[in-house]
């Protein structure tokens, strides 16, 4: 067992443009008290001879499994009370582990902080102040694209954004680990998700800032990869962790929450990978493990519901903020 109190899990693919400063910024970390593990997924950069060459703990895996198969098998082999999952294009500030730590232990019924997560190469922007859901269907990173001087309160979050974030470790025992079948994008929502079902809450630690390029390993915010995989996995979520009353009152919401991100995909010559996705969710909907329906467990859908419904008002407000953003520069 380790003295340590939480496993700094990094999975890392062909990322070795990232490994260095992100490494050197764990050095430099206040709080020392956390172990590095990083899961390499199948790299062919040279990222594995890099590793090994500094004799970096890390776990060496023969192809790519995806962002969600890799940190299962580092949260399998951590024996911390916590783990940390980090993006390898980050650069934590030296407060980053220490602050974490302090946001998750002051309850047990925290299940996960995130960070609070800044654009690497334009630090006057936020990239993420945790990760809220929709009514719609829709996830969204809180903050995204608005002042960095902002965004300062530890507030609830209805996910904590797997780039940067601690978790407790002991609770993936009740509620599983990452659903694989995602292999990437929605992964950290979906496994949220399940932990406020069981009465688990998520946070957002502001004083643990984080500099993400962001896209480090797909390359950009939008490609036929990434869309297609969001929206069949946008399918999953929803299906396994609404009962079927949640998903009937939801339905119209999340029907009219496709057809808008469609008409946005397909303005931006992705629209075929949108349909793709969404028609791949429904036909492989048997491989999602659907979180069974507990009475017990009543009151956390009826706050769920109401997270969704505040959710949907809150990226409203912050869309219309961007807009007028927009039309003043």
């Amino acid at each position: 067992m380790s003295d340590k109190q939480v496993t700094v899990i990094i999975p890392n693919y062909n990322g070795l443009a990232f490994l260095g400063p992100c490494m050197l910024a764990l050095e430099q970390q206040l709080c020392q008290d956390f172990q590095i593990l990083v899961v390499d997924n199948g790299s062919t950069d040279g990222s594995v001879e890099w590793l090994k060459s500094r004799k970096i703990p890390s776990i060496f895996l023969d192809k790519n499994i995806g962002f969600a198969g890799a940190v299962n098998i580092g949260i399998r082999k951590a024996d911390t009370p916590y783990v940390l999952l980090l993006n390898n294009d980050t650069e934590a500030s030296p407060l980053f582990v220490g602050e974490l730590l302090k946001a998750i232990s002051r309850s047990e019924k925290i299940f996960a902080v995130s960070s609070k997560m800044i654009q690497m190469y334009h630090r006057d922007l936020m990239d993420d102040a945790g990760d809220m859901y929709s009514v719609l269907g829709w996830a969204y990173q809180r903050g995204v694209g608005r002042s960095s001087r902002k965004y300062n309160r530890p507030v609830e979050v209805f996910s904590a954004c797997a780039g940067a974030a601690v978790y407790r470790r002991k609770v993936f025992d009740e509620i599983g680990l990452f659903d694989e079948t995602h292999f990437a994008y929605l992964e950290d929502i979906d496994v949220c998700y399940r932990a406020k079902i069981y009465g688990y809450h998520n946070r957002y630690c502001p004083t643990a800032i984080v500099y993400h390029v962001g896209s480090g390993t797909s390359g950009s915010k939008y490609n036929p990869f990434k869309v297609r995989l969001a929206a069949r996995n946008n399918v999953y979520l929803n299906y396994k962790n609404m009962p079927l009353l949640q998903l009937m009152a939801n339905g119209p919401f999340i029907l009219a929450g496709i057809a808008v991100k469609y008409c946005f995909f397909r303005k931006r010559g992705f629209g075929k990978a949108y349909l793709s996705g969404l028609k791949e969710g429904f036909k492989t909907l048997y491989k999602c493990r659907k979180v069974p329906y507990n009475p017990e467990h009543l009151s956390d859908y009826f706050s769920i519901q109401w997270e969704l419904t505040a959710g949907t008002v809150i990226y409203v407000y912050e869309f219309l903020a961007r807009q007028m953003k927009k039309r003043k520069s």
